[in-house]
C-alpha cells in the first residue's frame, strides 16, 4: 500500500519537472521576446501618449487643440557619471536645483527605480526642446519623452472647458481604472473632466534601440512589439463661439452670468461666467504659478457662476407661481386681486390687475395672495397642517420645472439650489408649528428660494416649449457617432398642462412691449421676458432677466444675472436683448445700448 503511494508521488514530481523544462525551453529557445526586451541597456521602452480629442463649436470652429511639449526623462543607473556643470548650463539649472531633482526622484518611493525611465524635467516647450536636443548625447541616461498639451484658439469659455493638468497623488491612489500613471495628464474641471473617458484616448508603446552612449538607433525589431496610441474622440460643442465671445465682452468688469439655450434641443449656445480667466494660462510650464495666481484672486474666476452660484430668483419666480396656481385651480387668468401695499410692498402704478397684468406689472400683493390660496385650500381643519399639505403640493409642481435639484448638465460641480419643503421648515423652526404667514416671501422669489442661473435659463426654455425641456448640455456630438449622450435627447414634462403656458407667454410678451422689460424690445421679432430685482442688502440689488425669442418657434432662451447692478430692467434686460439680437441677426442694431452696457454704470 505504502509502496504504491510512493510511486505515485515520484511520478507527480517527474511530471512537474518535465512541465517546467518544457516551459523553460519555450521561453529561452523558441520565444526570444523576453530575452530581447530584458536588455534594458540596449532597448528603451517609451510611452507614446495619444492625442487628446479636439473640441469645436457648433459651427465647426476649432476651440481646443493640442500642441507638442516635451519631458526630460532619466534612467538613473545610466546617468553616471554626470557632468553636472555642463548639464546645469545646458538646462539652465543651478547645482542646488539639480541635487533637488535627484532627491525628489528618490522620494517617489512607490515608483522609483534606478533602471526605469523617470520624469526629470516636465513641460519643455518647443523652443526649450530646440535648444537642448542636439546636446542630449552628451548626457547618457537622459532622453526626451514627447507628449502634447492643450492650446486654445480663444480666451473665451474657460469655465466651461475646464483645464488639464498632471494627475494628483490623491487621485492616482483612488483611481480604480488602473489606466493612469504618475505624470499623466487628466481633465480637472469642466468639459475636460466630464468627458475625460472620451477625450483621453489610449496610450501606445514603442521600443527603441540605443547604443552604449544612450543614443537612439531606431526601432527595436522593426517595431514588431510596438503598439500604436489611439487618439481621443473629438467633441462638437453646442456653443456658438461668436455669441460666446460677445457675451464675455458684455460681461467685462461685471460679476454674474449669461446662459443661453436652444429650447428645441436643450443645447447651450452660450455659458458666460464673469469674471473668468484665459485658459491658455493653465497650460505649459507656467501652469503652477498661474494657477496659484488665478485661484487666489478674490473675484474667484475659477468659480463657475452659471451652475455653482445660488441666488434668490426674485420676480422671475412669479411666472412659475402663476402657472402652478392655474394648474391647482385656485385662480383663473381673469382673477383680479387688489394691489394692497399694506400687506407687502410693491412698485409701479397699478391697482386691480388680472393675472396677465399682475405678471406684467410684477405685483407683489397679487402673488402673495396667490400663494396663500395655493397653501391654504382647506384640505385640513388645522391651519398648520393645511399649510404643510399645500406646500408639499406646491413643491411637486415647482420641482417639475427643474428647480431644487441638479438638472444634470454635462459639467461637474453643478449645485441644486433650494426649494423649501415642509421638512426644511420643520428644521428651520426647530419642529415648532409654522404657517403661511411665516413663509410668504417665497411667493415673490425671495425668502428661502435659491436657484442657479442654469435653472433660470432652463425654466424660460420650458416656458418657450410650453411645458417641457431637454436637459441642458454642452456637447451635441461625440466622435464619429455624432450623437450626444442618450440622457440629453429625452424630454422632461412639467406637472402643468401645456394650455396654462399661454397665459405666461402672453404676459411675458407684454412685459417687454409695455412693462418693466421695454429695454429688451427688438424690431422685427417678438421677445417674451421677465425682469427681476433681487434684494442684496446692504449692497445694491442684483439685476435679473429671463427671455426667449421669437414668441413662436423660439430659437433662443436666456437668463442673465448681474450682481450688484440694481434694477433688472437695466443691466440684465439690456444684455439679454443684445445677446438675442446678436444670435438672431448676427450683430446689434442698437450700438447705443451696447455702449451703455460696456460702460457698466447701471446705478448712476
Amino acid at each position: 500500500m505504502n509502496e504504491g503511494r510512493k510511486e505515485i508521488f515520484q511520478l507527480v514530481i517527474v511530471l512537474v519537472g518535465v512541465i517546467f523544462l518544457v516551459k523553460l525551453f519555450f521561453v529561452q529557445v523558441l520565444d526570444d521576446r523576453y530575452a530581447d526586451l530584458a536588455d534594458s541597456n540596449s532597448v528603451l521602452r517609451q510611452i507614446e501618449y495619444p492625442f487628446r480629442g479636439l473640441i469645436k463649436d457648433r459651427n465647426g470652429k476649432l476651440i481646443v487643440y493640442n500642441t507638442p511639449e516635451y519631458d526630460l526623462e532619466v534612467i538613473v543607473k545610466d546617468a553616471k557619471p554626470l557632468d553636472s556643470a555642463k548639464f546645469c548650463k545646458v538646462f539652465n539649472l543651478t547645482r542646488v536645483d539639480l541635487r533637488k531633482k535627484f532627491k525628489e526622484l528618490k522620494a517617489r518611493k512607490k515608483e522609483y527605480s534606478p533602471v526605469k525611465p523617470m520624469q526629470f524635467i516636465d513641460r519643455l516647450a518647443n523652443e526649450d526642446f530646440a535648444k537642448v536636443q542636439d546636446r542630449l548625447d552628451e548626457f547618457p541616461g537622459f532622453f526626451i519623452q514627447a507628449r502634447t498639451t492643450r492650446s486654445y484658439t480663444t480666451s473665451a469659455l474657460a469655465n466651461a472647458l475646464g483645464y488639464v493638468s498632471e494627475i494628483s497623488k490623491n487621485d492616482l491612489e483612488h483611481d480604480q481604472s488602473g489606466i493612469y500613471k504618475q505624470g499623466d495628464y487628466i481633465g480637472q474641471s469642466g468639459i475636460e473632466k466630464f468627458y475625460e473617458k472620451e477625450l483621453r484616448g489610449k496610450r501606445g508603446i514603442r521600443f527603441k534601440l540605443r547604443d552604449v552612449k544612450g543614443i537612439e538607433k531606431g526601432a527595436f525589431k522593426e517595431g514588431k512589439y510596438d503598439t500604436l496610441s489611439i487618439p481621443g474622440e473629438d467633441l462638437i460643442s453646442s456653443i456658438d463661439l461668436d455669441l460666446q465671445l460677445y457675451g464675455e465682452k458684455l460681461m467685462q468688469g461685471k460679476a454674474g452670468s449669461i446662459v443661453a439655450i436652444e429650447p428645441s434641443t436643450g443645447e447651450i449656445l452660450s455659458l458666460v461666467s464673469g469674471p473668468s480667466y484665459d485658459p491658455n494660462l493653465l497650460t505649459g510650464k507656467n501652469y503652477s504659478s498661474n494657477f496659484k495666481l488665478i485661484s487666489s484672486d478674490t473675484m474667484k474666476p475659477l468659480f463657475n457662476r452659471p451652475l455653482m452660484a445660488q441666488y434668490r430668483p426674485g420676480s422671475i419666480f412669479k411666472i412659475v407661481q402663476a402657472m402652478t396656481a392655474l394648474q391647482e385651480g385656485v385662480i383663473t387668468p381673469e382673477t383680479r386681486i387688489r394691489c394692497d401695499r399694506t400687506i407687502i410692498d410693491c412698485h409701479g402704478n397699478h391697482s386691480n390687475e388680472d393675472l396677465r397684468g399682475a405678471i406684467t406689472n410684477s405685483c407683489n400683493p397679487y402673488f402673495h395672495s396667490v400663494l396663500r390660496r395655493m397653501l391654504n385650500q382647506g384640505k385640513a381643519d388645522d391651519t398648520y397642517k393645511d399649510t404643510r399639505i399645500g406646500l408639499a403640493e406646491w413643491d411637486k409642481h415647482i420641482n417639475s420645472f427643474g428647480f431644487g435639484s441638479k438638472l444634470g448638465i454635462d459639467l461637474p460641480n453643478e449645485k441644486d439650489g433650494l426649494i423649501p419643503t415642509p421638512a426644511y421648515y420643520d428644521r428651520a423652526y426647530h419642529n415648532k408649528p409654522w404657517k403661511f404667514s411665516n413663509i410668504y416671501s417665497i411667493a415673490i422669489g425671495e425668502g428661502e428660494n435659491l436657484v442657479v442661473p442654469l435653472q433660470m435659463a432652463n425654466f424660460v426654455a420650458t416656458v418657450a416649449n410650453r411645458g417641457f425641456y431637454y436637459t441642458p448640455h454642452l456637447i451635441k456630438a461625440i466622435g464619429r457617432a455624432g450623437m450626444p449622450l442618450p440622457e440629453y435627447t429625452q424630454r422632461h414634462f412639467t406637472t402643468v398642462d401645456s394650455s396654462n403656458f399661454k397665459i405666461a407667454v402672453d404676459a411675458m410678451q407684454q412685459v417687454v412691449e409695455a412693462g418693466t422689460g421695454v429695454n429688451a424690445r427688438l424690431q422685427d421679432v417678438i421677445v417674451c421676458g421677465k425682469t427681476g430685482t433681487v434684494q442684496n442688502e446692504p449692497f445694491p440689488s442684483h439685476s435679473v432677466f429671463i427671455a426667449f425669442a421669437p414668441r413662436d418657434h423660439p430659437k433662443i432662451a436666456i437668463s442673465v444675472y448681474v450682481e450688484n447692478a440694481g434694477q433688472g430692467a437695466r443691466a440684465a434686460a439690456m444684455i439679454s436683448s443684445l445677446m438675442i439680437e446678436k444670435y438672431l441677426f448676427g450683430k446689434t442694431r442698437r450700438p447705443y445700448i451696447e455702449d451703455y452696457v460696456l460702460l457698466g454704470k447701471f446705478l448712476d
